[in-house]
């Protein structure tokens, strides 16, 4: 179980345009790493939007954006063109981040259970520790608790 002090797991996948993108490629600044369940649903697209709306404020911070799905390459790119997302989403098809950071969880839904991602976000300093782990965040919210943490 990751832990707050804690070095972040490297991960390296495929962004929207399939290009390999590294974790490692952002030492030196600080890394907002959201991991959110599916492209294209209303709680996803409001988090990626506010996310969206606040990229330049954590560009100013020495901060990059990331968010990370199971959705394919081609998912993220048409959601990405949708709604002008410009920062950058990773496909993990294989879950290969999700479970290295510990979001594949039980979840619960009108009565059912099953396995999915869990919204969460991991802030990561510029030496690619971790400094903040916000579980289970609200979509609308959670880009400008950020924002006031850096």
């Amino acid at each position: 179980m990751l832990k707050e002090g804690m070095q972040a797991p490297q991960i390296e996948l495929k962004d929207k345009d399939g290009n390999m993108v590294s974790l490692s490629d952002f030492l030196g600044k600080k890394v907002v790493l959201y991991f959110y369940p599916k492209d294209n649903t209303p709680g996803c697209t409001r988090q990626a939007c506010a996310f969206e709306a606040a990229n330049g404020e954590f560009e100013k911070k020495n901060a990059v954006v990331i968010g990370v799905s199971k959705d394919s390459v081609e998912s993220h790119n048409k959601f990405a063109r949708k709604y002008g997302l410009k920062f950058i989403l990773l496909s993990d098809p294989e879950l290969q981040a999700v479970n290295a950071y510990g979001v594949w969880q039980e979840k619960k839904l009108y009565g059912k259970t099953s396995m999915g991602v869990v919204r969460t976000t991991f802030v990561i300093d510029e030496n690619g520790r971790i400094i903040k782990i916000m579980p289970k965040v609200k979509p609308d919210t959670n880009a400008a608790d950020v924002l006031e943490l850096i």
